[in-house]
């Protein structure tokens, strides 16, 4: 009997010992994957348009969260936790989207209500290609495909190896980023990398958080607009490496309006905007993510451009659990910001989450004289 004892007792120690080394070297491969994309790298504008920007003409943006194609009102996400109202718990069940061809449908059906609007500009974020949890659908190329004859940006802001967590549902590797489309002329760009929680585990899990800017020249004048495409932190406890990436942004926007140049702002700024925060009727309560701008939070001569429909259309909805209207907590953190030699709009477009855990934001903006 002692032998069986002593025979089991190794066979644990060997398995613990393998499982040991298996994390060790898993833990291994992920630092080796892992890398940050250096600040201020150039970006090319991929099929440039020629036509040139004018003062005192409207132009139109649509800021659209794609959520890499898997949220339709079933879906759930892994990371995303809340509490009902009567204190129960909850936290999404997926680490991938459910099927390709739902990735397909949710992809297309946003580009298709985007392209309806007609819009000069398109800021799309959580644009996924070779992506284990978009089950490889290259949302890039059907995003350019959508708006043919515009010219683009790629900003990369997630790049991974393969992450093996939810275990039932693993994320896997992930290449995602910020696609910037104009119907303009462009004279470049750049790509600023954002401060991000470098923890040890957390890094290998957060995005590489960036933003772009996109340069326009503007006719008869030596001045450009700048064009900003943002995508917050998310997932960040007390709003710390959010309030660094908020001064970051902000310094961006004191050096381009004092260059002379138009500056507008837009994309998922992952804050309720402009008293949103508690604006619309659930059956949740207020999740421990969401912390709140305004314009009080921007430099001199920056506003935010709060939508006329802002406190009737929310534009993101809690992914905790699936969708169900007046049931998970919804608020507005998709939008735009101005500068104050911009005069502008903005709308929430109501789609009532179908394609993404986010619906898109429109602008109309013109540039003074």
């Amino acid at each position: 009997m002692k032998k069986i004892f002593r025979a089991a007792a190794l066979a644990l120690g060997v398995l613990a010992g393998a499982a040991v080394l298996a994390a060790a070297g898993y833990v291994g491969y992920l630092q080796l994957q892992y890398y940050r994309i250096e600040d201020g790298l150039a970006l090319e504008v991929s099929d440039p348009p020629a036509g040139v920007l004018r003062q005192d003409t409207d132009y139109t943006a649509v800021s659209y969260n794609l959520g890499f194609g898997a949220y339709g009102p079933e879906y759930s996400f892994f990371m995303d936790t809340g509490v009902m109202d009567d204190g129960t718990p909850t936290r999404g069940l997926y680490g991938t989207a459910r099927s390709k061809s739902e990735v397909l449908a949710h992809t297309r059906g946003a580009l298709d209500a985007a392209a309806a609007l007609e819009p000069d500009f398109v800021l799309l974020q959580e644009v996924d290609h070779d992506s284990r949890r978009s089950h490889f659908v290259d949302q890039r190329q059907l995003a350019r495909e959508a708006f043919a004859g515009y010219g683009s940006i790629w900003g990369e802001n997630f790049h991974s190896g393969f992450l093996a967590y939810p275990f039932n549902d693993p994320h896997g590797a992930v290449n995602a980023g910020l696609l910037t489309l104009t119907r303009w002329s462009a004279a470049g760009g750049v790509r600023r990398s954002y401060p991000v929680d470098e923890s040890f585990f957390i890094k290998f899990t957060d995005l590489d958080r960036c933003f772009t800017v996109l340069y326009l020249p503007v006719e008869g004048t030596d001045r450009q607009l700048a064009l900003i495409h943002s995508h917050l932190s998310a997932y960040d406890e007390g709003g710390t490496v959010r309030a660094r990436q908020w001064e970051m942004l902000c310094g961006v926007l004191e050096e381009e309006y004092e260059k002379g140049n138009y500056v507008v702002v837009g994309g998922d700024f992952n804050h309720a905007l402009c008293g949103t925060a508690e604006a619309f009727a659930c059956r949740q309560q207020l999740p421990a993510w969401v912390q709140t701008l305004d314009d009080g939070d921007l430099p001199e001569h920056f506003a935010f451009v709060q939508a006329d429909n802002a406190l009737e259309t929310p534009t993101c909805r809690g992914a905790d659990i699936p969708y169900e209207a007046g049931v998970n907590y919804v608020t507005v953190v998709d939008g735009f910001i101005v500068s104050d030699n911009v005069a502008a709009s903005a709308r929430n477009i109501h789609l009532d989450f179908a394609f993404s855990d986010h619906d898109p934001v429109e602008l109309t903006f013109r540039l003074a004289g």
